[in-house]
């Protein structure tokens, strides 16, 4: 009983995590959300209004969102008549506005534009100067500025004026490199604006002007027609019968939207006599009146609350701070010792060894020991160079710092159409009920057996006869047009001009035959465009004057031509297409492929197209029928006289036109997968990735191309949301084991990844999932997301991130956007809407295959970046921290000083280590899992260990060892006569010809160069040597192709240079009290690099012969 109440109660703190972590995202509020919120608020604004009043308290409590919702509940410009619009507005029903008044309204509101979100500089440049380290580093300045001049100083000690100078250029290099890094990201910030067409139409004073859009006024009107992008927020005063808009920008649905000139809905977004900015009319023309413009339209609100969401840290940006937490921590740790025993011991014992000056400056020379400085340019470089192999990839990303998140990604939520398929439509199967055939073969059929761009001719085959029917019926009853600029490309890559339907038919009817000539036989009559509520196309044709048997030859002998009376026996062609369930209940014959014969329709054949059907829709296409039929002009004008064009003679001509169909025959229409994405697929599956499709398509659809594109990698059903509710139902049908665990329990938090289970949900079922059944989805290995909102998409990614998922999210539309703000990363495509851009951090600029190479590149980032930690960690703080611990606590003279610390960290190191970042991968990362980001972290205890216990005690010891060595060979005066003296030093020992002044100045100066000369010659063996964690030198040599690096011998090069200025320039020597070094000392290091890179490939052979052993374990 106890056990079921903790149960419960996990499930009850799962539940409250998951709806605080929902309301915590859910800021960046969606057309979809925000339209259903208009819905209810209008519903309890009427039950309010006759049962009481709202509460103040509860008015005060709106947060943005509620306050949008509220704009659009009281908005009524869809229910006012035309003449109240206008008046309104204060705008002429024909002329529209004067010229003086728009400059008027202009001048007064504003451009219309949308707002961008500006970054506070000051906040930018304060966390330039003083984040990460820096903030330690300003300490450092303001203690070598005290320690520079009396009381502390007498006389002025202008070395730690020097360091201070010093140390605030380093500071201001880190913020330079920090403030490029941001420039690189808002260099390729795609802007907003660009959902704002450059030019409209409008009318003033009556005569129609093109201006810029940006000077749109509230009461303008606005003429659009086929192809234009709506400039703002309109309501429609005027529309032709087939005015359609595709809103699914944001939307996310590809169904065109009609339009009409009065309202549908009570709700101002849901209504059609509304056309909203951003959006595009793909067929027929309108012409409406400006009513929101700007920031005030649905984009720019929806733009702002997206924008108005807090920034997140990227995985290595949190990285790096816990790295910056840890030096600081043990920095603060060791200078508090250093404090304890001087304040203790050392200013009771040795007062004359540490004064107050000296121990700052020994404080702040731990700080500069241990923190590596260099650390953050060599991170940024890392990115930076990264992200140029990026964009050389067709990736651009946004922020250098969401690079390497990539490579922990383990869960991909891909949108469907735009990005796993082309957001083309193409026809991909034809069918006559006795015959199926492919655009391919149709092709080939008219190659062979006619001549290019021919008229049909009664010789012809009854196959070629049949199909130019079905070819002819795809282009006439079609209302798309190809875009003139775009002729003279191939016909798949041509823009289309129309709705994704009529684009598909026409690009299957231009692409199976040339129809130049074809098409100019036939004169459009009449038609009726597509509604929703007759849900089918009619378009009315007669043949031409110049050509009359070209429509005789194909449709009968009964058709008619322009210039001819007609009679009783004549009539005009009528082609219909729509949905086969819409047209068959008027279809009573069928026209043959093998023959060019109608027959009629019988049970057998109506099972027969329902086969075919429901085939092709299990295969995620869309069927669509098309017609023939006969209306006769004569008869029309005897029942409806001289009223052409009215109701009555579109009644007739739907009376008529559906009046015993015959059936041309099937098209299959579908959004094709692109071709590179199933490589993709199972390359990120590879990489341990885990790939769902989240779509607001059907499920059927939707489950076709998951099992197309190798999403589903299996034939068998997936299982539902029936399956989540009872796991035995479908185990038990399949005799399979159950994957509950001896409890009979699911296991609550990260879930076990369970291959080989697929699983469909429905945007319903979203809101019936429990906590504790999320826990069941999240462990499933294929998840098909269908008819989700963006809401839905953006409980989803929350969701995953809440059982350790770091989720990559692909979106192209609006509506992805709050999910593309709330992923790990955010990854749009360069074709998507600007505002899917805006939110993303990655825009793929080519196929959807350059994922898998951004994991890499991201992977690579990771292990780069390790490697540039575990080079500067040895000598740029484990080897520079101990001469300040040996000074403090025994007492011999500093065997470092503090600005050839800084030159260690910030130049000889940090030119070789930007060296590796151009390594490349030493193994197949996307052979490996992703990392997890919680456990496995860019500085671990094994690379500690790596860099300070192994690699940095050897040259901790050899550098030290050459320190006191060249003292005694020097002065004689060694290490055993030098510690816990305490400046308590017998210079009675030191040679004759050696002064104590000399000793303490130019000696130890020497001394001090040498210390720094050998660092840096051992580094270079240590660079050498962790270009590879497994692969020895000889395996992987920067030389040969496999893994050659010819940068690192530059950086070398550079490094040794850097040692040869410091130590041989007259005033640095004076300044920085540095000094020239015998010869020998620049060869004598040599042995110890390479005994550092000697060991370390010792070590690499015993992981190598032992991979399961204490060495593989302890291996970085």
């Amino acid at each position: 009983m106890s056990s079921e109440k903790e149960h419960r109660k996990s499930l009850a703190m799962t539940r409250t995590q998951t709806m605080e972590r929902a309301h915590g995202n859910a800021v960046p509020i969606e057309f979809r959300t925000l339209s259903m919120h208009v819905t209810e608020t209008q519903r309890s604004s009427k039950t309010e209004t006759q049962g009481g009043f709202m509460s103040s308290k509860s008015s005060k409590g709106k947060d943005s969102t509620e306050g949008e919702t509220d704009f659009f509940s009281t908005v009524d410009f869809h229910k006012l008549t035309t003449a109240e619009i206008s008046l309104r507005f204060n705008s002429n029903e024909t002329s529209g506005l004067a010229p003086a008044e728009a400059a008027r309204r202009l001048s007064a509101n504003g451009p219309n534009t949308l707002d961008i979100r500006k970054p506070n500089y000051l906040k930018k440049i304060l966390g330039y100067l003083f984040g990460g380290f820096c903030s330690v580093l300003w300490i450092g300045v303001i203690t070598f500025f005290v320690c520079w001049q009396p009381p502390l100083s007498n006389p002025p000690n202008v070395t730690n004026l020097a360091l201070a100078v010093l140390v605030i250029f380093v500071i201001f290099l880190q913020a330079s490199f920090s403030a490029f890094q941001d420039f690189s990201t808002a260099k390729v910030m795609s802007s907003i604006m660009d959902m704002i067409p450059a030019d409209c139409i409008v009318s003033r004073d009556g005569v129609q002007t093109k201006i810029p859009a940006s000077q749109l006024v509230v009461g303008d009107r606005v003429h659009l027609s086929l192809g234009n992008k709506v400039p703002a927020d309109l309501r429609l005063l005027q529309a032709s019968n087939d005015t359609r808009f595709d809103r699914a920008v944001l939307t996310g649905e590809s169904e065109a939207i009609e339009a009409s000139t009065t309202a549908t809905d009570d709700n101002f977004l849901e209504s059609k006599n509304i056309a909203f900015m951003g959006t595009h009319i793909v067929q027929g023309s309108c012409v409406g009146i400006v009513v929101l413009k700007g920031n005030d339209t649905l984009m720019g609100r929806i733009n702002k609350l997206t924008a108005g969401r807090k920034e997140k840290r990227t995985i290595i940006q949190q990285e790096i701070d816990r790295f910056v937490k840890i030096i600081v921590g043990l920095t603060c740790v060791l200078a508090s010792i250093i404090l304890i025993v001087w304040a203790a011991w050392i200013r009771r014992s040795y007062p004359d060894f540490m004064n107050t000056a000296s121990l700052l400056v020994t404080l702040m020379g731990c700080v500069v020991a241990f923190i590596p400085e260099g650390m953050p340019v060599c991170v940024s470089l890392t990115l930076l160079m990264i992200a140029r192999r990026m964009r050389a990839a067709n990736i651009l990303p946004k922020a250098l710092t969401t690079v390497e998140t990539l490579g922990c990604v383990n869960v991909i939520c891909s949108d469907k159409t735009g990005t796993l398929t082309e957001n083309k439509m193409f026809i991909t199967d034809v069918a006559f009920l006795d015959v199926e055939s492919t655009p391919e073969e149709v092709t080939l059929k008219f190659e062979k057996e006619t001549r290019p761009n021919s008229l049909p001719q009664p010789k012809d085959s009854p196959e070629v006869l049949a199909l130019r029917q079905l070819q002819l019926a795809t282009l006439l009853c079609n209302n798309a047009k190809f875009e003139t600029e775009t002729m003279h490309l191939p016909v798949a890559e041509r823009n289309v001009l129309g709705d994704a339907t009529d684009s598909a038919l026409l690009r299957f009817a231009t692409q199976t035959s040339d129809t130049s000539l074809l098409s100019t036989c036939f004169d459009r009559t009449m038609e009726i465009p597509f509604n929703s509520r007759n849900k089918w196309m009619m378009a009315v044709y007669q043949g031409t004057a110049a050509q009359p048997e070209v429509i005789k030859t194909l449709f009968g002998s009964h058709m008619g031509n322009a210039g001819s009376d007609f009679n009783e026996k004549d009539a005009q062609l009528v082609l219909v297409k729509g949905a086969p369930d819409i047209l068959l209940p008027h279809c009573r014959s069928f026209l043959t492929g093998s023959n060019n014969e109608p027959q009629p329709l019988n049970e057998q054949w109506i099972a027969e197209l329902a086969r075919i059907q429901q085939a092709w829709s299990r295969r995620g296409q869309r069927v669509l029928m098309l017609c023939k039929g006969e209306y006769n002009p004569y008869f029309a004008a005897t029942q409806v006289g001289a009223s052409s064009g009215s109701s009555a003679q579109q009644e007739e001509l739907t009376r008529q036109g559906l009046q015993n169909l015959c059936i041309l025959g099937l098209v299959g229409i579908m959004d094709p997968p692109r071709p590179e994405i199933k490589a993709t697929i199972a390359e990120c599956r590879r990489a341990g990735a885990r790939f769902f499709m989240v779509t607001g398509d059907f499920g059927l659809t939707a489950a076709a191309i998951a099992r197309q594109i190798g999403l589903f990698a299996t034939d068998r059903e997936p299982d539902t949301y029936e399956d989540i509710m009872d796991p035995t139902r479908k185990s038990n049908s399949l005799g399979s084991e159950s994957s509950l665990d001896e409890m009979g329990e699911y296991e609550v938090g990260r879930p076990q990844f369970r291959e080989g289970t697929s699983l469909v949900l429905t945007g319903s079922d979203l809101t019936r999932i429990s906590p504790g059944e999320w826990d069941i989805v999240c462990a499933y290995e294929e998840i098909v997301f269908a008819r989700t909102s963006p809401e839905q998409k953006l409980k989803i990614v929350t969701e995953f991130q809440q059982r350790d998922g770091v989720v990559a999210v692909t979106g192209d539309g609006v509506n992805d956007a709050p999910a593309l703000k709330a992923a790990d990363v955010g990854v749009a495509v360069v074709s998507g809407s600007d505002v899917a851009i805006e939110a993303a951090d990655l825009i793929l600029l080519g196929g959807f295959d350059s994922i898998p190479q951004a994991m890499r590149l991201g992977r690579i980032v990771f292990q780069n970046l390790q490697k540039v930690i575990g080079y500067l960690l040895p000598a740029g703080s484990w080897s520079e921290i101990w001469p300040v611990l040996i000074n403090t606590f025994l007492g011999t003279p500093l065997p470092l000083s503090s600005f050839l610390m800084i030159i260690i960290c910030c130049f000889t190191d940090a030119f070789c280590c930007m060296t590796l970042v151009m390594e490349l991968e030493e193994y197949d990362l996307l052979s490996l899992p992703p990392r997890n980001a919680k456990k496995d972290h860019l500085i671990t205890g094994r690379i500690y260990l790596q860099s300070y216990v192994f690699i940095g005690s050897v040259m901790t010891f050899f550098s030290n060892m050459l320190f006191f060595t060249y003292l005694k060979e020097a002065t004689n005066l060694g290490f055993k006569d030098l510690v816990l003296t305490f400046g308590n030093i017998d210079y009675s020992k030191l040679h004759p010809w050696v002064t104590k002044n000399e000793f303490d100045t130019t000696y130890t100066y020497k001394g001090q160069c040498i210390v720094f000369v050998s660092l840096m010659i051992m580094q270079l063996g240590n660079l050498l040597s962790i270009r590879n964690r497994r692969m020895s030198i000889l395996q992987a040599d920067p030389v040969r192709p496999a893994r050659r690096n010819l940068w690192i011998f530059c950086g070398m090069i550079v490094s040794i240079c850097i040692a040869i200025f410091v130590v041989k320039l007259p005033w640095i020597q004076n300044v920085m009290l540095t000094s020239d070094i015998p010869l020998k000392y620049w060869f004598i290091p040599i042995p110890c690099a390479v005994c550092v890179l000697l060991m370390d490939e010792i070590r690499k052979a015993g992981v190598r012969a032992f991979p399961g052993g204490i060495l593989a374990k302890l291996a970085w």
